[in-house]
């Protein structure tokens, strides 16, 4: 296993343990198969286990498995606070109580922020007190380390990098989502600042392996160098060094084997020119497979109404590769719950874009094709709801 640095000169493994995937039937976690891939895991030297409040039963199965098999201290955990659900400061710290007692651990190595979208939240949040609360738990140990997970475009992820001392983040990064979301820009942006940045969904939770279209797979089979889909993913990150860890959801002692065989294995700069040639290739094909052809090229822009046309056509675009709920929730919080909202229900049908755009794309058709997608009418009213929490908080 080789190991990144983090702020506070700890070494992580390069491969994390993703917790959200647990096994489960019943909804009940199986805690005996579970244990055996987590102490695989260990075993094979990965030190980096992240999950949260909100992934049912999942800091319990950690905290259970971590104290039977007296490895707590062999383990960096990381976890999230679910600010969404706070009303003041006396509920976070009831909350942060019940994460402890669940990890049965008396400190949190990693907090983050859960799905931070915007400035203003994180306003909000100092307005409960949070960034007193967070220097007083820093200053007791109970945490050691604080950061953010993040789902949304690169100038909101710049802005929240700047706003706070954070000591790491988390990004959703892989090789389609290269230019979007936090994106390279905003990896490069966050190691610039000196903070580490660790990687989820760096198989678009499974997209860019099992379910990958027909022509992306036999691109991969006819190359003359053999890696399976997941091995090119995870090389592609870890030859990036503003890369610190990359977490993987591994529910299969094989997949914990392959993975750590594939980070004992990789090198930053092991990519070739033509490997990179190879991913272009593949991400053309996975790109024939959408749903509009928008480049996010932006001539659209701007919209007079304030919609955010490129980012409507890329969430529209990933609901044929991703589950529904994922798109759905990655739309919403990149444009409905920010304090200037830029949704696509905000589009009066003016035409304005269509006269700009390079791909004569019918963009008020696609826009309506879209909403149906993203923001059917029982996510527009559940939205409602939410905006008034939000802007009260």
């Amino acid at each position: 296993m080789q190991y990144r640095k983090m702020k506070d000169g700890t070494e992580v493994s390069i491969l994390g343990y993703g917790c959200m995937r647990f096994t489960s039937s019943g909804g009940r976690i199986n805690l005996d198969k579970t244990e055996q891939e987590i102490m695989l895991a260990i075993e094979n030297g990965v030190n980096y286990f992240d999950t949260a409040y909100i992934y049912g039963g999942s800091e319990e199965a950690l905290g259970t498995i971590l104290e039977r098999n007296h490895c707590r201290d062999q383990v960096y955990i990381a976890t999230k606070l679910p600010y969404y659900l706070l009303k003041n400061t006396s509920s976070i710290e009831k909350l942060f109580n019940e994460q402890l007692k669940r990890l049965k651990t008396d400190h949190i190595d990693y907090y983050l922020m859960h799905m931070l979208f915007d400035v203003e939240v994180w306003n909000n949040l100092k307005r409960l007190g949070i960034d007193k609360w967070i220097s007083e738990k820093k200053e007791t140990g109970a945490i050691r380390n604080i950061g953010f997970s993040f789902h949304g475009d690169t100038a909101t992820f710049k802005a929240l990098i700047d706003a706070y001392d954070w000591d790491f983040c988390q990004i959703q990064y892989n090789y389609m989502d290269e230019h979007t979301q936090a994106g390279r820009e905003g990896l490069q942006y966050a190691h610039s600042k000196s903070i580490p940045v660790v990687i989820m969904e760096p198989l678009r939770g499974g997209r860019l392996t099992g379910l990958l279209p027909a022509p992306a797979k036999k691109t991969f089979a006819d190359y003359p160098v053999k890696r399976t889909p997941a091995q090119w993913a995870f090389h592609w990150l870890w030859n990036q060094p503003e890369v610190t860890c990359v977490l993987s959801g591994m529910n299969s002692l094989d997949m914990v084997k392959e993975n750590c065989k594939t980070a004992d294995e990789t090198r930053i700069g092991i990519f070739t020119e033509a490997d990179h040639r190879l991913i272009d290739s593949v991400r053309s094909k996975i790109n024939h497979t959408l749903k509009v052809g928008c480049t996010g090229c932006g001539y659209c822009m701007p919209c007079p109404h304030g919609v955010d046309i490129p980012t409507a056509f890329r969430c529209y675009n990933q609901s044929a590769t991703q589950k529904k709920f994922t798109t759905m929730l990655e739309y919403a919080q990149v444009t409905s719950l920010k304090k200037d909202a830029s949704s696509l229900t905000q589009c009066v049908k003016c035409g304005a874009c269509e006269k700009h755009c390079p791909q004569h794309i019918e963009i008020r058709k696609e826009l309506q094709n879209a909403k149906k997608a993203l923001q059917p009418f029982y996510v527009r009213i559940l939205l409602k709801f939410v905006q008034k929490f939000v802007r009260r908080a």
